[in-house]
């Protein structure tokens, strides 16, 4: 049994994952500002009130988790707000970059105690982030706070690589969920599963390296 800090678990791709990890056996601090139905009948540790851009979100996780090891934290939180050029909203293009660039990272640092030797740090990306794969414009928050993540996964690689500490940039997929508006190619039970894999089968050697959930490595 290993144990699990998931942000962002009260709906969508964050609640499927700690209903698959409950069912395979391990224990999870499930994360986010507000409860859900769907959320307290899983029978994991919920923890409300985490607002990952606070400076004290991240604090209430470190102090429910206590001196237990998390062996893997999967920073899921995320918000996505469509934008055009033209008609930006610089509060919202920074509201994004606090959710999804700087939640993870606060979030990171306020468990790096609680993390050990082997343990992992996931990071739900999209490649909406990736520069190469730009083929279309527009999103100015989304891409530009999920390119900056990218970028922190990168150097939380690097950084925690002499712990032994692993980390991962992962894209679910176009999911069908309210952050997509009910649009995508797949739903979250799918995404949550290779989600899973992806983390279970991260090592060294693949630490700091952006993946599809399907696998696919991804470009920058």
């Amino acid at each position: 049994m290993s144990t699990w800090v998931v942000t962002g678990a009260n709906r969508g791709i964050g609640l499927e994952t700690c209903r698959q990890l409950k069912a395979r056996g391990d224990e999870v601090f499930a994360a986010c500002r507000k409860s859900s139905p769907e959320l307290d009948a899983l029978g994991v540790h919920v923890i409300t009130g985490v607002d990952t851009t606070s400076d004290t979100g991240p604090g209430l996780v470190a102090k429910a988790v206590s001196d237990k090891r998390v062996d893997v934290l999967l920073n899921n939180a995320g918000v996505l707000v469509p934008d055009s050029l033209g008609a930006l909203d610089v509060d919202v293009l920074r509201k994004q970059y606090e959710v999804n660039a700087l939640g993870p990272l606060r979030m990171t640092e306020a468990l790096l105690p609680r993390l050990a030797k082997g343990s992992k740090v996931a990071l739900v990306s999209s490649r909406a982030g990736s520069i190469a794969d730009n083929g279309s414009g527009g999103l100015y928050g989304y891409r530009m706070s999920k390119a900056a993540l990218n970028m922190a996964g990168v150097s939380l690689a690097h950084d925690l690589a002499p712990r032994g500490i692993m980390v991962v940039l992962l894209h679910p997929g176009f999911i069908r969920t309210a952050m997509t508006g009910g649009t995508g190619n797949d739903d979250p039970p799918a995404a949550a599963r290779g989600l899973l894999a992806r983390i279970d089968e991260l090592t060294p050697a693949t630490s700091g390296k952006f993946f599809h959930a399907n696998g696919e490595e991804l470009p920058w």
